[in-house]
């Protein structure tokens, strides 16, 4: 016993009084509840202030059965009930469930303890749910006892369909494997429990495919079990494999699959000819290369094992005439031709073929049944072939020197053919352009047609085509290469225009001008040429030619007085001679220039220095003569275009001038404005004597006819649309009144291009006198003649010198 003192109680108890136990129930694999979770709690002791009783503690505990719950059951139920042994009959309990589904799925009375099911549950979705109860005590509303955590478990039942995984199956296995061989494994699953009776326990079994094949009840391992099945006869087999679940009892569920099951190839068929014997024809013309045929042994096999290779026998006189090869594609022999064919000479080849496989497997056959032979038999077809030339080709030689008429060679074809008919001979035309050359029809006898040179040609190619007389006209051609000879027919000449130049003051010995010389022969030991002068009764005494021995020559000065002012100019022929047979010469006059060289040696030998020279004058003075000529052109040209250019814009002006009329709102008082003395003058009118302001200097900017035209125009229109008291008429008035205030050379009011901007309507009349009818005279001026009166306004306007005409 142990005494303890708590608030102020002394409360003796003992140990085991101190524990409560309470026992918890959980699941466990196979559907047994195997452990209880047990919650104790202590209850103190209660001491009543001044009481001296003490309390003992009761034992208490949760009771409930094992709770169990069967899945897919629609009808709520109750499947157990919660109880503490505190509990007396006189509902003062009330009891609370939370956790998994409490309150959607289970429910608990709060009075009796019972849980129900609120709706089916599925044991593949959620196999048990772990739930909290706890017992409260009505009345002072504390826990009777403490929160209890619980399970409860979802039984099993076959509700689910096995499944086959990793669908669909393919396997494949060698032909003529024997019994037992592993083909594939099927597997199924089962959504059920398995621990909990025979729901997810599977068995295969075959439905489709013996007695070929068959499947492990367990494991869903196929094997075959029919030996030596052969890829020939069957390719494919369809093995169609059962599951069933509660190990194939009835009442449960079933699926099935199906196993693609290939058999691959390998080599248990040879070669096979499907003849004895193979003929065949070909022409006696065809082109090597050419397929005289096709042979095939069938083999059952496919792929690798399949392949094979033809060959001819080597002993016979035939095989190097023809070759046989293997179509990859096909597996044919394909025969070739390898020689040409003669029908005259040979008109059948026999010989034998065989045909052999590449992979051998002597696991299934012999060696000597991978293998199959043939005949094979060629006949050779008689053609009516074109003339053959006896050479391919022709090659000759022929002096271009030689006669009309000189034999060349002969060309020579025949008939091959057993009638052997008569050839003519001709020359192509197309390929002899120079017709130098012909030829005997009968014969084929080549002859010289016409004079040769072989500085022009010396090669001709031609072609001579051999032609049967028969109706056929078959016909052959062969090239004929004719190589000119070289004679020595064409003399030496100096290698260019040699222009030699001697400075003044070069000293005797030195050397002018080295001289080459050229030849249109080809001799065949080469060119040698000789240089020489022209042998005169006195030696030169200016100037010898050294022959250098090696085909050039050099010009060499005898003395060293040469200067411009004795002589400018030399003249030296030069003789050049072959080496030919016979030798040709030619000769050639230098001249030979005294120049003023500069220093570094340089002679002017330009045209235009040259002419200098000629002239007298000085390189500089004859460009400086050059460039004022040159001056002067380009300035006449320059001059001829500004004229040009004036008399067009003239001639526009006057265009513009006659294209300028009268505007029909214009006063047709005012007609024309000129000059006294002009075309008016004859009018003989009074002047008046009232002196105008005239304009001291003219404005620079100048009004166009255009512009002041379109004014005009413009003022007029302006002059319709408003009258006295509107704004702008105002305005215009004032702008052109300060304007006279300020600008002492402003153009009067008295002009045509205001009277025509006043418009009409005004009460006080206008400001211009262009409107007046009559003008009252001073009684001491002159009685003016009644014609009409013009005045000249340009002085007080800006417009340009030339009349203005409205």
């Amino acid at each position: 016993m142990q005494w303890k003192e708590m608030h102020g109680w002394t409360v003796k108890m003992s140990v085991p009084s101190v524990l409560a136990m309470v026992t918890v129930f959980s699941v466990i694999p196979g559907g047994v509840l195997s452990d209880m979770r047990g919650i104790q709690d202590l209850e103190a002791q209660q001491i009543a202030q001044g009481s001296t009783h003490l309390h003992r503690r009761l034992k208490r505990g949760w009771i409930w059965k094992q709770l169990f719950v069967p899945e897919e059951d629609p009808t709520p139920r109750v499947i157990g009930q919660l109880k503490s042994d505190y509990y007396r009959g006189e509902f003062s309990i009330k009891y609370i469930l939370s956790g998994d589904g409490a309150g959607d799925t289970f429910e608990i009375d709060e009075y009796s303890g019972e849980i129900r099911t609120l709706k089916k549950l599925d044991r593949e979705e959620k196999a048990f749910y772990v739930l909290q109860a706890q017992a409260i005590n009505r009345r002072s509303n504390e826990p009777v006892e403490p929160q209890s955590e619980f399970i409860i478990k979802v039984q099993d039942i076959n509700d689910n369909v096995p499944q086959f995984q990793n669908e669909p199956y393919v396997s494949s296995i060698p032909e003529m494997s024997p019994t037992g061989t592993t083909v594939a494994q099927v597997t199924a699953t089962d959504a059920d429990d398995p621990m909990f009776g025979n729901n997810a326990k599977l068995i295969y079994s075959v439905l489709q495919g013996e007695p070929y094949f068959s499947v492990e009840p367990k494991t869903g391992i196929i094997v075959t079990s029919w030996p030596n099945m052969d890829r020939e006869a069957r390719e494919q087999y369809l093995v169609v494999v059962q599951v069933k679940d509660m190990l194939g009892l009835s009442g449960g569920y079933s699926s099935s699959t199906t196993v693609t099951v290939s058999l691959t190839d390998v080599n248990d068929n040879g070669p096979t000819f499907q003849h004895h014997l193979y003929t065949f024809a070909v022409p006696e013309n065809a082109a090597e290369g050419t397929t005289v045929g096709r042979i095939m042994a069938y083999d059952g096999d496919s792929g690798i094992n399949a392949k094979m290779t033809y060959s001819l026998e080597d002993d016979l006189e035939e095989s190097s005439t023809f070759i046989i090869e293997t179509d990859p594609v096909t597996q044919e022999g394909l025969i070739l031709l390898a020689k040409p064919l003669d029908y005259e000479t040979k008109r059948r080849f026999v010989m034998a073929a065989e045909a052999v496989n590449d992979h051998v497997d002597t696991r299934f056959l012999d060696l000597e049944e991978f293998r199959d032979r043939t005949t094979l038999k060629i006949v050779v077809e008689d053609v009516d072939e074109p003339p053959v030339f006896l050479s391919a080709v022709y090659e000759w030689k022929v002096p271009e020197n030689a006669a009309v008429g000189t034999v060349v060679g002969s060309v020579s074809a025949r008939d091959t053919d057993t009638v052997n008919n008569p050839i003519r001979y001709s020359i192509d035309k197309q390929g002899d352009n120079t017709k130098a050359f012909k030829i005997d029809p009968n014969n084929g006898t080549i002859i010289v047609a016409r004079a040769l040179d072989r500085e022009n040609a010396n090669w001709h190619n031609i072609t001579v085509e051999a032609k049967e007389t028969t109706q056929s006209h078959l016909s052959s051609s062969v090239v004929v290469f004719i190589k000119v000879l070289d004679i020595n027919d064409n003399v030496p000449r100096l290698a260019r225009d040699y222009q030699p130049y001697i400075c003044e003051g070069t000293q005797a010995g030195e050397l002018i001008q080295l001289l080459r010389a050229v030849d249109q022969d080809d001799p065949v030991e080469g060119h040698h040429f000789y240089f020489s002068m022209v042998p005169e009764k006195h030696i030169n005494p200016n100037f010898t030619i050294r022959d250098n021995q090696d085909n050039t020559a050099g010009i060499v000065a005898r003395r060293s007085s040469f200067t411009r002012k004795d002589r400018t100019q030399y003249l030296l022929p030069v003789v050049v001679t072959d080496s030919g047979s016979p030798a040709l010469s030619s000769t050639s006059t230098l001249t030979i220039s005294v120049c003023s060289c500069q220093p570094a040696g340089h002679c002017p030998t330009g045209r235009v220095e040259a002419l200098a020279l000629s002239m007298g004058v000085s390189l500089q003075t004859l460009l400086g003569i050059v460039i004022c000529l040159i001056t002067l052109i380009v300035l006449s040209i320059l001059m001829l275009v500004v004229r040009r250019h004036r008399l067009k814009q003239q001639e526009k002006l006057e265009v513009e001038g006659k294209e300028l009329e009268l505007p029909e709102t214009v006063s047709q008082k005012v007609l024309y404005y000129r000059e006294t003395g002009g075309v008016g003058a004859d009018l003989n009118f009074c002047q008046p004597a009232v002196p105008l302001r005239r304009h001291p200097r003219r404005r620079e900017r100048r009004l166009r006819r255009e512009d002041v035209r379109a004014s005009i125009r413009m003022s007029l229109r302006e002059s319709h649309l408003i009258g006295p008291d509107d704004d702008v008429f105002r305005q215009f008035i004032l702008d052109r009144l300060a304007e006279a205030d300020h600008d002492p050379y402003v153009p009067p009011f008295d002009n045509l291009r205001t009277y025509a901007y006043e418009g009409v309507g005004s009460p006080t009349g206008s400001l211009s006198s262009l409107d007046s009818a009559t003008t009252e005279l001073e009684p001491e001026q002159p009685v003016c003649n009644p014609r009409t009166y013009t005045v000249r306004l340009t002085p007080w306007y800006w417009g340009g010198e030339e009349d203005t005409i409205f």
